[in-house]
């Protein structure tokens, strides 16, 4: 006797409402208000993702931005269980403890989510978290126009009752804008937090980590210190730590100058450090390279980036606005590791003399393969693991 199990099925509950996106430059796209009821001003930005949103939304490197997701339907499988945690704590389903993005924007919503695993509708969860989402507006449109004009701020509301968008438009000219803003304080950890107790430490500096990034410093054997974005170098080897990771982020990496001092003394001490998306930077910045903003950032999971060192290209994942500028790189210790195939920015780099790597895609994010989980690995060779493996 075969025994079926019914799948979870759930209606989207808040749905139905005013919504409007505003641009900065005068841009109004309408559609149907989702989430929570309220207004929002952050940097517009698409991830070309197809599946992924509970992740993305809940990353820190998303702090201070309204999220596009290009894939056409959204929502389908639902939100898992947000109580869920593995056993060290950590959210089982999400990258922290809430939803980081400002807001949502989708093509369309599916009103019905069903899956084994679901526990509530994106409309659901957003409504829990207090953020707004839009539904029915032309996102080809809107990311076209973000890839042509770049990334830009914008506003979205969502409300009960109609929306008067040229009051948006005179509140959106006067809101802070995105480059202005200091995320750090937002997104790190105010005090130490202690992963696992048995194994030698590994530190991760947080300026926005993900939780996968701890979970992958765990699988190498390590107990992990989560340490603020402001620690000194001085209380960081008061652990004793093998390693330490500088983690991913939002923002521009300039403003993270405490975090930069820091990494120039484990440069200087020579201590095997991994930096990954905005901790690349960093490194990149404390070495002696400088930083762009990029037009339109990279975010998606198909970004293809070539290792330097062997030829092979991997498809990585990627969430950021800022990159390290190549030409830069000849002023400094550091050599290209890894490049992008599509546009040759900067995808990670390696010290030429001292246990220093960095990438700037999210080696730890696994949407599909797990082709880059190596570069974890390779900062346990940087330790002197003699088991690392690729």
């Amino acid at each position: 006797m075969v025994r079926v199990t019914e799948i979870p099925t759930k209606k989207a509950k808040h749905v139905g409402k005013f919504g409007k996106l505003v641009l900065e430059d005068g841009t109004v796209f309408e559609g149907m208000g989702f989430g929570y009821s309220t207004k929002v001003f952050g940097e517009a930005v698409f991830n070309t993702g197809m599946v992924g949103y509970t992740e993305a939304l809940t990353d820190p490197s998303y702090s201070g931005q309204i999220l596009t997701l290009t894939y056409p339907l959204v929502g389908n499988y639902g939100v898992p269980d947000p109580a869920s945690k593995d056993s060290d704590g950590l959210k089982t389903h999400f990258e922290s403890e809430r939803i980081q993005a400002r807001g949502l924007v989708v093509h369309e919503l599916s009103q019905t989510a069903s899956h084994w695993n679901l526990a509530m509708t994106l409309d659901e969860w957003l409504y829990e978290e207090k953020v707004p989402g839009i539904s029915g507006i032309d996102t080809r449109a809107l990311t076209t126009k973000l890839r042509t004009k770049g990334v830009m701020m914008a506003s979205l509301v969502v409300s009960e009752n109609e929306i008067d968008e040229q009051e948006i438009m005179r509140e959106l000219a006067v809101a802070k804008k995105y480059n202005d803003e200091e995320f750090m304080d937002v997104v790190s950890v105010k005090e130490p937090q202690l992963y696992g107790t048995e194994g030698e430490s590994v530190v991760v500096v947080d300026t926005g980590v993900k939780n996968a990034i701890l979970r992958n410093v765990r699988r190498l054997g390590y107990k992990v210190v989560r340490v603020p974005w402001n620690y000194s170098i001085e209380k960081i080897l008061s652990y004793n730590p093998k390693g330490v990771v500088l983690s991913n982020g939002p923002g521009d990496p300039i403003k993270c100058k405490k975090t930069m001092d820091t990494a120039r003394q484990l440069i200087d001490k020579n201590i095997p450090t991994l930096g990954i998306c905005l901790g690349a930077q960093i490194l990149g910045l404390a070495g002696g390279a400088s930083t762009y903003k990029l037009k339109y950032g990279h975010r998606g999971q198909n970004k293809s980036c070539i290792d330097l060192e062997n030829k092979q290209v991997y498809v990585t994942s990627q969430n950021h606005g800022y990159c390290i500028d190549p030409e830069s790189l000849k002023k400094t210790d550091f050599k290209l590791w890894f490049s992008n195939t599509d546009d040759n920015t900067v995808e990670g780099i390696r010290h030429k003399e001292k246990k220093i790597i960095a990438v700037q895609f999210h080696p730890e994010a696994s949407p599909g393969p797990f082709d880059c989980m190596f570069v974890f690995e390779e900062l346990k060779k940087l330790i002197g693991e003699e088991n690392a493996k690729r």
